[in-house]
């Protein structure tokens, strides 16, 4: 009969993909890995088999979770679209935030997988999720614009997709900035920038 797991595994996906977005695929030992989910070696890989796996089921849970947590904002229907991209922006921001309190900036899983093309390469699964990812992203970005095109806080002649474009472009810039310990208040006022040609 098999061992019932030790850990949760949810818990140790999410620990791992701390890791991934701080320092990548390359630079993230095993040591690492099992120091910050706080598992042995060998329950690691028992239950992932290697560091590939691991990775990719832990880009597979940031996608999600962080998909799900913008969807729960961009689909607030008692917000106007203007208000969503403002909160929008609000929440990327206050991950970075929370991340530079703990000593170092979180930066973006999906940012960086993009910016390692040999990933994708290695594994087209990585590619697949990623697409997959910005396709929610967009899709939802598309709808908060073309409602804040009917409710009148955002301007009436923009093109929903070319909008979402600029937004999702933000939100990478802002998480690469990040890195590059730029403050809160710096990101807010890009963030503002960028957002003000976009209302009404």
């Amino acid at each position: 009969m098999a061992r019932p797991r030790s850990f949760n595994e949810d818990a140790v996906l999410d620990a791992a993909a701390a890791q991934f977005r701080v320092h990548g695929f390359a630079d993230t030992s095993t040591e690492q890995l099992c120091e910050a989910a706080g598992v042995r070696r060998s329950s690691l890989y028992n239950t992932f088999t290697s560091k590939d796996t691991l990775f990719v089921r832990a880009l597979e849970r940031y996608l999600a979770t962080t998909g799900d947590r913008q969807a729960a904002i961009l689909e607030d229907e008692n917000r106007t679209g203007g208000e969503r991209l403002d909160a929008l922006l609000d929440l990327i921001i206050s991950e970075e935030e929370d991340a530079t309190v703990k000593g170092h900036a979180a930066g973006c899983m999906a940012v960086a997988s993009r910016m390692s093309p040999d990933l994708s390469e290695h594994d087209p699964h990585v590619r697949e999720l990623l697409d997959r990812g910005l396709t929610r992203q967009l899709s939802l970005i598309e709808g908060t614009v073309a409602s804040g095109v009917r409710d009148g806080s955002l301007r009436p002649e923009l093109d929903p997709e070319d909008a979402a474009l600029t937004v999702v472009s933000l939100i990478s810039g802002l998480r690469v900035m990040s890195q590059a310990e730029t403050t809160p208040e710096t990101l807010h006022r890009i963030a503002e920038l960028t957002l003000s040609a976009l209302r009404r």
